[in-house]
């Protein structure tokens, strides 16, 4: 898949430079643009094709909503994830009526807007892999976007510290995967255990099985983060 193309719309020159590296730590990505204003945006989308907009609200002439409300009454086929500090219900509401991919609240950290774009890719993957649309394949492609990513707390029974362990032992490990055996090895947990964590991941969508054989010659399951 070829990468899809940012547009970030911030007025603060620091966030924006920010939001660039971040974008460009993240494989299938370019930055193609930048606009610290609403006028500035809407000169920008008319100039070039843009996959995805990330867009704060709070412009120095007016609102990002105006730029949501501009790409839509011309059919324009771009994205939105709106990146902003306003936490008052209407905003939300607002962004949401005309159809953004995400909301991400200011302060976040570069693993917040990493989960949200290569969520957004894998939506993007599976929509250009699909002939046609049934209603499996809808709820899959908008399960992708809307699953909670890194939430604040583990679910009961699992540890938040020793779920993010995992979770970067498994980014290190990139397409080589890890068995659970390997991952408790290095946690210090036992297989059973760290399994747990695995199946957890998988369950989210967030690791893919396979196998491999094992030094016994057996099968292993082996897991490896979803690139």
């Amino acid at each position: 898949m070829t990468e899809l193309s940012v547009l970030i719309v911030e007025d603060e020159p620091l966030v924006a430079d920010a939001h660039r590296d971040y974008v460009g730590r993240v494989e299938g990505f370019v930055v193609a643009g930048m606009a610290g204003t609403v006028q500035a945006a809407v000169r920008a989308l008319a100039r070039q094709p843009i996959d995805l907009v990330l867009l704060d609200l709070n412009l120095p002439d007016g609102s990002g909503l105006e730029v949501l409300r501009g790409v839509r009454a011309a059919g324009r086929p771009v994205d939105i994830l709106t990146i902003t500090a306003a936490r008052e219900v209407e905003p939300v509401r607002a962004a949401l009526t005309l159809g953004v991919v995400g909301y991400l609240l200011k302060p976040f950290t570069f693993a917040d807007l990493r989960d949200r774009l290569e969520a957004y890719r894998r939506y993007r993957a599976d929509l250009a892999g699909a002939p046609s649309a049934n209603q499996a394949t809808v709820d899959a492609m908008f399960g992708e976007l809307r699953r909670p990513t890194d939430p604040g707390n583990a679910p009961k029974g699992l540890d938040r510290g020793v779920l993010d362990d995992v979770i970067a032992l498994l980014r290190d490990a990139g397409a080589a995967g890890r068995s659970a055996s390997e991952i408790g090895v290095a946690v210090g947990l036992s297989r059973v255990t760290a399994r747990r964590y695995l199946q957890y991941l998988t369950e989210q969508g967030r690791t893919v099985r396979s196998q491999r054989l094992g030094g016994s010659g057996r099968p292993e399951v082996l897991f490896t983060w979803r690139l």
